[in-house]
């Protein structure tokens, strides 16, 4: 499995509170990794560290190769350009047009004309099932286009790694089918992009992911393909992908 990041012994204390205690894991390359496990297990903490917006206190980040656990601001601000990101809430500017919202990455953080700039805008917005869309806004747009609409400025910078935060929560169950389609096409349309998934949406994760981290008391309990977690034999994993209230696993 050729890895594209790794976390190293990694701890996160907040407080008293170990939310990561040392921590290893690899997610691969080119490949969809869900990121599972119940509120509070550092899930978004691992995210953020992936970012840079969190430094651990113990242990190392590699990313790519790069060790990015020391990097300064400028390094970081270098660094994020690699990724795109979905946030929960699509995130979108809603006093600016589609097409501005995901032109957006582009004249924060490249030197391309404009021309170039506009006709990658209209290319990814096709990507994500949106031609022509360009001159709406968002209060204009349901809640899986608006969805798309961050997808679209996700990629538009073309990133090696792109971050999904609970790409699913709050939709109904056809728009998260299409979202978690979604996902899928674009790593089969784009050529070694790692995409990274955080969610609690279980069906989603043994149905989209190719790999599943399931994080419990800040450790990685199980990592494997989907067969591995349906063929696990772990009590905890098994009580967590049940949903069951009975079991070993321990609530806060």
């Amino acid at each position: 499995m050729s890895t594209a990041i790794a976390f190293q012994n990694i701890t996160k204390k907040f407080g008293s509170r170990a939310v990561l205690s040392d921590l290893n894991l690899e997610i691969p390359r080119g490949k969809i990794t869900f990121i599972v496990g119940k509120s509070g297990e550092g899930k978004s903490v691992t995210i953020k560290h992936i970012m840079g917006l969190l430094k651990p206190d113990v242990g190392r980040v590699i990313v790519e190769g790069q060790d990015i656990t020391d990097f300064n601001h400028e390094q970081l601000r270098q660094y994020r350009k690699n990724f795109g990101m979905l946030f929960q809430q699509a995130a979108l500017f809603d006093s600016l047009t589609v097409g501005q919202n995901v032109i957006f990455p582009l004249k924060e953080h490249s030197n391309m004309p404009l021309s170039a700039m506009l006709a990658r805008v209209e290319e990814t917005l096709t990507q994500v099932g949106l031609p022509n869309m360009q001159h709406r806004y968002p209060t204009d747009l349901s809640t899986g286009e608006k969805k798309r609409v961050g997808l679209a400025r996700a990629l538009v910078s073309k990133p090696a790694i792109i971050l999904y935060d609970e790409p699913t929560t709050g939709m109904d169950p056809i728009v998260s089918e299409m979202i978690d389609d979604l996902i899928v096409q674009i790593n089969k349309d784009i050529e070694n992009i790692t995409s990274v998934v955080i969610s609690h949406d279980l069906k989603a994760a043994l149905a989209t992911a190719e790999y599943i981290v399931f994080l419990y008391k800040g450790k990685v309990a199980l990592a494997g393909t989907p067969n591995d977690f349906k063929s696990t034999k772990d009590p905890i994993v098994r009580q967590f992908f049940s949903g069951k209230v009975e079991g070993p696993m321990e609530f806060l």
